[in-house]
């Protein structure tokens, strides 16, 4: 019997047939997270509400899998215009306020397919192994 949990999120899911994420013991894996707005399913058009929504399915993805948003050991994160990290620094900066207990973090360039702007994976480490 396999140890991992596929975890599920209500308002986030994927065109393929993945989870969210993945938790095998103390630690998750998440999938691509973007912006889509959870409520509709629309990619909104600026970069700003897309990083807002995706850090709020981090939140929830996290959450989903038992821990929290203090677990996250490091996120990287897409961006279609590098330009871009001024949106994606005051959701990052909102997140985890205090510079001294930030998870570490690389931001890249990506050509994206339609309207996306931004996407993120994380890796956590639970505290429980349950």
């Amino acid at each position: 019997m396999s140890s991992r949990r596929s975890v599920h999120v209500a308002g986030f899911s994927h065109v393929n047939p993945v989870p969210a994420a993945s938790r095998i013991g103390p630690f998750v894996f998440s999938g691509a997270i973007t912006g889509r707005d959870p409520h509709t399913g629309e990619m909104p058009a600026d970069v700003e509400t897309q990083c807002a929504n995706m850090f709020r399915h981090v939140r929830d993805i996290v959450e989903a899998a038992g821990g929290g948003t203090a677990d996250i050991a490091k996120m990287t994160v897409w961006l279609r215009d590098r330009g871009d990290r001024a949106a994606l620094n005051r959701e990052w900066e909102a997140m985890f306020p205090d510079p001294d207990d930030r998870p570490a973090r690389h931001a890249l360039a990506a050509d994206f397919d339609g309207r996306t702007l931004v996407q993120c994976d994380f890796v956590a480490v639970l505290g429980d192994a349950g």
